[in-house]
């Protein structure tokens, strides 16, 4: 959420990151502003009554001291007429505290001026691409008819079970995700992050602590006995244990990992692009949170994009690194990195990895600040997929197919304890 005195004096600015993201409603910037300066009034009237009201107080003991009982019986009429007006002012500045925080929660985060205009996902820029993929497909099989060739996932399975999108790995399929999760953490721990194992459910203001809320609701499970949210990614209960906490500047850099199952309704996901691993509404994460100085975050997200080029070079597949446009940039981030993996059998590039530096967005909503120098100021919180795991096991499946079987990159090998999948 975007601080109501940064917009005021950075309007222009804010205007012009929030046209790169294609944002229609421009006039909430105004709204907020005028809502902010209501509130303040209001605040300001409020105050000076309780300061009355503490003076007369003082008075009137004062009075009944000097037996002047007759004065200090007006001085309390007087006292009880502004505990009325009090009263009703704080009504009024409840409901106008309420309508800002409802302006300010539609106006997502303005993108860094590295960040491109741009409308969609065609906007975006590639930065990096590790090999030229043309050729490297001829005549691949596609995950899921691989999948079932060597029984290691069951689709109709899950859809019995549950419904379509919830798979159920089997053999040697199970071994290999459970084999890819240890070493992504692994991997993270080495970088010096910290492992966390968190709740796989959110209560709402955790939800709308990281950004989640309100503007993907409609994407979350919700559990309405318990008011509690399935969680989307272990981002939300990981970047939540520093909600409402004042750190320290010793405390910082705080690294942390988590692994996680994830659960997204993806409402109105259907055709070919969601075929097999492509898309499913539960898939197994390794997340990584960092909380940051303001000055360090840039550099530190430029360390992570690194760090998941390393894990992606070790699993041996052919990447891309984009920057995100402001079009296709996720509501809370300020600037966003997407890693793709290309997949042999569909000959096209599938997203692995989300990299993002959310500024000080998350930090303000969370009321998360850190203390140096004798004053406090809002951290910055980053986060990316280390990795996700669907179309990471697509990818590999599809593109180490030989006539034996599938052969396993070395480094996943020595995890998954085999290194070949074969009949």
């Amino acid at each position: 959420m975007l601080q109501v005195n940064f917009l005021r004096e950075n309007k222009e600015r804010v205007l012009e990151g929030l046209k790169k993201r294609q944002f229609k409603n421009l006039e909430l910037i105004d709204e907020a502003v005028a809502t902010d300066d209501q509130r303040k009034k209001i605040q300001f009237e409020l105050d000076s009554q309780l300061s009355e009201i503490n003076k007369i107080s003082k008075e009137i003991g004062l009075l009944m001291k000097s037996g002047k009982k007759e004065e200090a019986e007006s001085a309390k009429s007087k006292t009880a007429q502004y505990k009325e007006s009090s009263k009703e002012l704080q009504s009024q500045l409840d409901v106008k505290e309420k309508a800002l925080l409802d302006i300010l929660y539609q106006i997502p985060n303005v993108p860094s001026e590295l960040v491109k205009s741009g409308v969609s996902a065609d906007d975006n820029e590639i930065i990096y691409q590790s090999h030229d993929v043309e050729g490297l497909g001829e005549g691949a099989v596609p995950h899921w008819e691989l999948a079932k060739k060597y029984n290691l996932i069951d689709f109709e399975l899950g859809v019995k079970i549950a419904g379509a999108g919830f798979p159920v790995y089997l053999g040697k399929g199970a071994r290999l995700q459970r084999a890819l999760v240890q070493y992504f953490l692994d991997k993270n721990i080495d970088k010096g992050y910290i492992e966390v194992n968190p709740p796989h459910v959110v209560n709402e203001a955790s939800g709308y602590g990281t950004g989640q809320l309100p503007d993907k609701e409609g994407q979350m499970y919700h559990i309405g006995l318990d008011d509690l949210y399935l969680i989307p990614t272990a981002e939300v209960p990981v970047t939540n244990l520093y909600r409402d906490v004042l750190l320290e500047e010793k405390d910082l850099p705080i690294k942390n990992t988590a692994f996680s199952q994830c659960y997204r309704r993806e409402a109105g996901s259907y055709g070919a692009h969601v075929r097999g691993l492509n898309r499913l509404h539960q898939f197994e994460k390794v997340e990584i949170v960092r909380i940051e100085k303001p000055e360090n975050s840039y550099a530190v997200l430029e360390e992570m994009v690194e760090h998941i080029k390393e894990i992606l070079s070790d699993l041996e597949l052919p990447y891309r690194v984009l920057r995100l446009c402001g079009g296709d940039t996720g509501f809370a981030a300020a600037m966003t990195y997407d890693f793709e993996v290309w997949s042999a059998a569909q000959e096209k590039w599938l997203e692995v990895s989300s990299v993002s530096n959310f500024e000080t967005f998350q930090a303000n909503r969370l009321k998360c600040r850190y203390k140096g120098d004798g004053k406090s100021q809002l951290v910055h919180t980053l986060n990316g997929s280390a990795m996700a795991l669907p179309r990471i096991m697509a990818a590999l499946l599809e593109n180490n197919q030989t006539e034996e079987g599938i052969r396993l990159p070395k480094k996943i090998a020595e995890y998954a304890r085999f290194d070949l999948i074969g009949d």
